[in-house]
């Protein structure tokens, strides 16, 4: 892959949200059957990224961010078109999203992952200092 063969967009009116559905609510472990109503109003309510195809402007990549852009923000809904997975297009859309992140300067920042923490590690992430801390609710 090549800096010019995909580009990076934070726009939220550029996101192919019929397909990150798709991609999401059929082929994601953790949103599997997610509603599209759902879907769009995750969207709706947070920051986006995508990877596009430079030449043909398709869709390639998409992660979501949860954050209240001061203090704590939740990377979640990573999913690489799996067309395109090995060829550098997560490590690219990851190193653009850290770039984000650095910027707002944030305490934390948290994901969940169950198979890519080598990509994750590479731009800071590692497991939580202070496991017995944190909580949810189901």
């Amino acid at each position: 892959m090549t800096d010019a063969d995909y580009r990076f967009s934070s726009d939220t009116a550029e996101m192919d949200r019929a397909l990150v559905h798709a991609w999401l609510s059929t082929e994601a472990y953790w949103a599997l059957g997610r509603t599209r109503v759902v879907q769009d109003a995750a969207m709706d309510a947070s920051v986006n990224f995508g990877m596009f195809d430079a030449a043909t402007g398709r869709q390639v990549a998409y992660a979501r961010l949860v954050t209240d852009s001061v203090t704590f923000a939740w990377l979640c809904d990573v999913f690489v078109d799996p067309a395109v997975r090995g060829s550098g297009v997560g490590v690219a859309l990851i190193e653009n999203v850290a770039a984000v992140l650095d910027a707002l300067n944030l305490r934390r920042v948290a994901l969940a992952t169950s198979t890519a923490h080598g990509l994750y590690a590479k731009f800071g992430f590692d497991t939580v200092a202070a496991p017995d801390h944190w909580m949810e609710r189901r």
